[in-house]
C-alpha cells in the first residue's frame, strides 16, 4: 500500500461540490494533518478561492475560503494525473462512484468514497476486487460508525457492558431532498435507490457493524410512482437475537431526524437528535437517566480524521472497509426484494 507517512501532511483532493463534498471540505479544514490541495467538480467551482455554501439534512454551511492558491479541476482525470495527490475523496453521485473509484485505485491514489458505494451490490464488488489487488485502500464515507452517540455502541456491544442486547431500533427520516425534488435524477431518486439505498442504507450498515449481516430479512415500504423506495421498514432476522428494526424515509414534510433506542439487560440507551445536546440518554436499572456527552459536533469530523490517519501511516482502514460497504448493500437488496415481493428474504 502507498504510504503518505514520509510527508508532514496528506494531500486531499475533493471531487464533488454539492452539500457533502463542501461538508467534507469544512472537516478536511479542521484537521491538521490534511492539506487541502485540489478540488474538482464539472459546474460548480471556487471563484477567487471561495466556493459557496450550501444546505443538506442535517446543517448547512456558509461560503467556503478554499484560498487562491488551491488547485481548481473540471476532471477527474486531471486529479489523478497529479502526483501531488495522496488522497481522493469521492462526493460525487452514486451512478458515478465504480468507474471513478476504481480509476482513482488503478491511479494508485488512497480513495475516500461516499455513500452508497454503488447503485447494486455487483457492482460495488467489481469495485472491492479491484482494491484488493491496488497500492492504495477504499473507504466508504459510512459517518455513523464515527458519529458521537453512536460510535460508542459498537464497544458496547462487544464488551456488554449493559448486558445483552435485546432489542435495538433506528430511524432516520427527511423529506424529500432538494436534488430529488428538482428532478436532478429521473424518477425522484429511482437511480440512487430512493430512500432505502441514499438514506436508510446509513442504519443498515450500522446495524452490520453492531451485530454483524443478519441471516434473512423482512421489510415493507412505501413506493413512487417511478418505483423508487422512499419509505422502509426493515426487519433484520439473527439466530438467537437480538430483535433489530430499522425505519428510514424521504416522506417528512419538513427537517430530519435520526434516533436509536436499545434495549439491553440492565440498561436503555436512547438517542435522539432532536433533544439537542441532550441527545444521547443512557439509563440504568435503579438510577435515574444520565446524559452522554461527547467532543465532537458530527460524525464527518471523525470520519475524515481516521480516513488522513490511514493515507498518512498507509494502514488499511478497519472501522470501515470496502467490503462493508458491499455488505451494506446486499442488505438494502435484501430489503427492496422483500418490499417488492412481500417475503422474508436471505441475505446474500
Amino acid at each position: 500500500m502507498n504510504s503518505a507517512s514520509s510527508k508532514s501532511k496528506v494531500n486531499v483532493a475533493v471531487v464533488g461540490l454539492g452539500f457533502m463534498g463542501v461538508t467534507h471540505i469544512r472537516a478536511y479544514q479542521q484537521t491538521p494533518a490534511a492539506h487541502l490541495a485540489a478540488v474538482c467538480d464539472a459546474v460548480r467551482l471556487p471563484v477567487n478561492g471561495i466556493l459557496p455554501g450550501v444546505q443538506g439534512n442535517i446543517t448547512g454551511s456558509g461560503d467556503l475560503d478554499l484560498g487562491r492558491d488551491i488547485k481548481v479541476f473540471t476532471r477527474l482525470d486531471d486529479v489523478l494525473a497529479d502526483p501531488s495527490i495522496d488522497l481522493v475523496d469521492l462526493c460525487t453521485p452514486t451512478p458515478l462512484h465504480p468507474e471513478q473509484a476504481i480509476a482513482c485505485l488503478k491511479a494508485g491514489k488512497q480513495v475516500l468514497c461516499e455513500k452508497p458505494l454503488a447503485r447494486t451490490s455487483a457492482s460495488a464488488r467489481e469495485i472491492l476486487k479491484v482494491a484488493q489487488a491496488a497500492p492504495g485502500f477504499l473507504m466508504p464515507a459510512m459517518c455513523l460508525r464515527f458519529w458521537p452517540g453512536w460510535s460508542w455502541l459498537k464497544e458496547v456491544v462487544q464488551n456488554q457492558t449493559y448486558g445483552k442486547v435485546l432489542v435495538a431500533r433506528f430511524r432516520r427520516v427527511s423529506e424529500m431532498p432538494g436534488w430529488s425534488k428538482q428532478g436532478t435524477y429521473k424518477g425522484g431518486g429511482t437511480d440512487l435507490g430512493g430512500a432505502l439505498f441514499d438514506l436508510h442504507i446509513h442504519d443498515t450498515d450500522f446495524a452490520q457493524f453492531l451485530f454483524g449481516k443478519p441471516e434473512k430479512v423482512f421489510a415493507t415500504g412505501v413506493m413512487d410512482s417511478h418505483g423508487a423506495i422512499n419509505h422502509v421498514v426493515g426487519q433484520y432476522l439473527y439466530s438467537g437475537g437480538p430483535t433489530v428494526h430499522a425505519e428510514g424515509s424521504w416522506l417528512l414534510t419538513k427537517g430530519f431526524n435520526m434516533a436509536y433506542t436499545l434495549h439491553c439487560e440492565r440498561a436503555t440507551l436512547d438517542y435522539d437528535l432532536a433533544r439537542g445536546a441532550d441527545a444521547m440518554m443512557v439509563t440504568e436499572e435503579g438510577k435515574a437517566p444520565a446524559t452522554v456527552k461527547y467532543d465532537l459536533a458530527d460524525g464527518y469530523l471523525g470520519e475524515i480524521r481516521y480516513a488522513v490517519e490511514c493515507a498518512q501511516t498507509g494502514k488499511a482502514p478497519q472501522v470501515v472497509t470496502c467490503a462493508d460497504g458491499v455488505g451494506a448493500l446486499e442488505i438494502c437488496e435484501a430489503e427492496e426484494q422483500s418490499i417488492r415481493t412481500g417475503t422474508v428474504v436471505p441475505v446474500r
